[in-house]
């Protein structure tokens, strides 16, 4: 079997996936029936390298959230896609705006919904929670569950699989 660093040295696209991948799968309601979603600090500043390094990234969400929306734009993430009941029409769409084979994405997810996109991609990402079906066909695992780190652990994948990860943090260090 080819181990996901090797997969990973020819991608050129990461998609993620929002609820239970860069959030815990929690949904949230205030007193007023605002949603609230947890992002943690250390997925976005993953983000935030990968693009750093020419690294395009994506959202495709099934459900729709101003919460995601203000997000994206805090991290310049331009490819978003929410209420996607049909995450393939939209992986589809976002091929042809990048003018990119299936095979050049990475996907992040973790719910059957997510299973259509994981299984044209070059590389399956998921977290350790995931339901079982995605487990199954997913290329490599993170340690982290997702809002905790997991997209995180999966930009470092990329970066050191292209051999860009020295130079990523190098701007960061004094």
């Amino acid at each position: 079997m080819v181990s996901a660093a090797h997969l990973a040295t020819s991608i050129e696209a990461i998609i993620f996936d929002v609820d239970g991948v860069l959030t815990d799968g929690g949904l949230y309601r205030s007193d007023d029936g605002q949603e609230t979603k947890r992002f943690h600090a250390m997925d976005g500043l993953g983000m935030k390298m990968l693009a750093d390094a020419g690294i395009t990234i994506g959202i495709i969400t099934g459900r729709t959230s101003e919460v995601v929306r203000h997000r994206c734009g805090e991290l310049n993430i331009e490819h978003l896609y929410q209420g996607q009941h049909d995450k393939l029409n939209a992986f589809e769409d976002l091929c042809s705006k990048l003018n990119l084979e299936p095979s050049a994405f990475a996907y992040m997810g973790d719910d059957i919904i997510d299973m259509p996109v994981m299984r044209r991609v070059g590389l399956a990402l998921t977290v350790p929670d995931a339901c079982a079906e995605i487990s199954a066909i997913a290329h490599w695992t993170s340690t982290r569950r997702g809002g905790n780190g997991a997209a995180r652990e999966a930009c470092e994948l990329l970066l050191k699989a292209k051999g860009l990860y020295g130079q990523a943090v190098k701007r960061f260090m004094v």
